[in-house]
């Protein structure tokens, strides 16, 4: 009798133990999975627009941030804005902003730090389009490389806590964390290095420069870290910094009414392609485009299986495309374009 009264309170006790588990577990979100899930989430920021619109550098406001994740589970806690960025800040109607979760102990949302938000420029269809185009950039790198930036959309109302202005209604996407980023590679965040291009892991150096070709994007460049986040290795302390590349709206691909290439690189629009990459042997460019061919199907189901692209916004990114996967497979273009053109300063 004994020893069943002690294996029942034992039971008791181990049920109660699992249910406290399952209780903490439901509390906060799994930063992880958050990134991998690919549902769009239903959110409202409240704030103060009028403060918010006046896009002051650096300023950072009180907001709330609400939402049923698709998960069920139920987010209604206080964040802050603050105000990042420089064309977009000045030239877009909502500046671009980072959201800080980690504002309350007890916060939900509170293992997800601190992301960006990037949000539609201005309000308007055809912003909307250019946003999802940049959205399905990221998407496509993720299929090349563990060591890109992961994701999440978002459908926001952002509200005006004073009443006075009309709610905003948007699409918008939040950025992985790069502490994460570098965490998920087994890696470090290197914050304010300073390095030229070719001091960094060569093998992935010339993944993001190909890249960075298929995308049309030039805007972007090591040594003065623009538009380029710097990982390094935990283990490895003799290792080369590797390369991760963000912020694509300047992309041929994307190609924002707004987009203007630099002077300097002689080009006249963006969707004209330029090798910013430095010279390769054709055995690292070929060991490096295998993986975008192997990948071709499926970074054109990415973009057949988002709904929200337009038909003949799709069809523009397909012919796009094209035009990077013919190049490739022809191996006298591929020693024109990024060998003999790459360059060399």
């Amino acid at each position: 009798m004994k020893n069943l009264r002690a294996s029942l309170i034992f039971l008791f006790l181990g049920i109660q133990v699992m249910h406290a588990q399952n209780a903490a577990i439901a509390t906060t979100i799994d930063k992880v999975q958050f990134f991998q899930d690919t549902s769009v989430i239903n959110a409202t920021i409240t704030t103060n627009l009028a403060q918010l619109l006046k896009k002051k550098d650096g300023a950072q406001y009180t907001a709330n941030f609400s939402s049923t994740l698709p998960n069920g589970m139920i987010v209604d806690e206080p964040i802050l804005l603050e105000i990042r960025g420089h064309f977009r800040k000045d030239y877009c109607y909502v500046p671009p902003i980072r959201i800080i979760f980690k504002s309350k102990k007890t916060s939900v949302m509170k293992p997800l730090g601190t992301l960006k938000l990037v949000s539609e420029c201005k309000p308007s269809p055809l912003d909307e389009q250019y946003l999802f185009k940049e959205f399905l950039v990221y998407k496509i790198y993720n299929l090349l490389t563990d060591m890109s930036f992961r994701v999440r959309l978002l459908n926001l109302r952002l509200v005006d806590s004073a009443g006075k202005k009309k709610a905003i209604t948007e699409h918008a996407f939040l950025l992985e964390d790069a502490k994460d980023l570098a965490t998920r590679n087994n890696c470090v965040d290197w914050k304010d290095a300073k390095l030229n291009t070719e001091a960094t892991d060569r093998k992935q150096m010339t993944m993001v420069a190909l890249f960075q070709n298929m995308i049309g994007n030039t805007d972007w460049a090591v040594p003065n870290n623009h538009n380029i986040k710097l990982i390094l290795s935990k283990n490895d302390t003799l290792s080369r910094p590797y390369a991760v590349p963000y912020d694509f709206d300047y992309s041929g691909f994307v190609n924002t009414d707004y987009a203007v290439p630099d002077e300097k690189l002689g080009i006249q629009t963006v969707t004209e392609r330029l090798y910013r990459g430095f010279p390769r042997t054709m055995d690292e460019l070929n060991e490096a485009l295998n993986i975008f061919k192997s990948q071709k199907n499926n970074i054109y189901e990415v973009i057949k299986n988002f709904n929200l692209i337009t038909s003949i916004n799709k069809q523009q990114l397909y012919n796009y495309l094209d035009d990077f996967f013919k190049l490739i497979n022809e191996p006298v273009m591929v020693n024109a374009v990024f060998i003999k053109e790459a360059r060399k300063e």
